[in-house]
């Protein structure tokens, strides 16, 4: 399917909609409301609420995995440059995105979606293949260890990364950050996020900079 931007505003409206209310508690007439379009129109575009879900996730996942292949191939970049921006990148994007991202730790728990959890398993590999490339590029130059598991270190990543954002309300609680504003207390948690996680990279990967 080729998305246009009502298609896209489709999509992020219902996005919105299933991080708070979750895919069974949100109606297709709650998404065309949100929406601003007719209850038709949402069936004409997608068919149904499982297949709106199904494009919601290719649309998100094609962009991340292009995203990284043009990263990872692009030799402007040393090894340890392109891990600080895959961490950055990372970080940016669940802060952005943080609705895609509760549904996404949603759908895998409930595990009612075949389809989605298709295309998870395919993009985490892929992800992972990619980074794969990197971490060898980095061991033939001597810059990263050798015996790097790389699922294990992509973890560290996301699992770190998004139970932060997700919970990021006890952060702010337990530093007393309350009197900052949404758009401070994002960029706080974007910087102090992006250095824990290259720390953590650093000590795993070996490296010294």
């Amino acid at each position: 399917m080729v998305l246009t931007e009502k298609h896209r505003h489709i999509l992020l409206k219902a996005e919105e909609l299933f991080a708070v209310r979750g895919f069974d508690g949100a109606t297709v007439r709650d998404i065309a409301d949100a929406a601003g379009v007719n209850l038709a129109m949402i069936s004409y575009y997608f068919g149904s609420k499982e297949k709106l879900m199904e494009a919601l996730f290719r649309e998100r996942m094609t962009l991340m995995r292009i995203r990284l292949e043009t990263l990872i191939m692009d030799d402007n970049y040393t090894p340890i440059q392109k891990v600080d921006i895959l961490i950055d990148e990372y970080v940016n994007k669940v802060i952005q995105q943080q609705s895609f991202y509760k549904i996404m730790l949603c759908e895998q728990v409930i595990n009612n979606n075949p389809l989605v959890l298709k295309m998870l398993r395919e993009l985490k590999l892929s992800y992972a293949n990619l980074v794969g490339v990197l971490i060898e590029a980095g061991q033939k130059q001597k810059i990263f260890k050798k015996d790097i598991d790389v699922m294990f270190l992509l973890n560290t990543m996301t699992g770190t990364v998004t139970q932060m954002v997700i919970n990021k309300e006890y952060y702010k609680e337990y530093n007393n950050y309350k009197k900052l504003n949404a758009a401070d207390f994002n960029e706080l948690l974007r910087t102090k996020l992006s250095a824990h996680v290259k720390l953590v990279f650093k000590a795993i990967l070996g490296y010294e900079q």
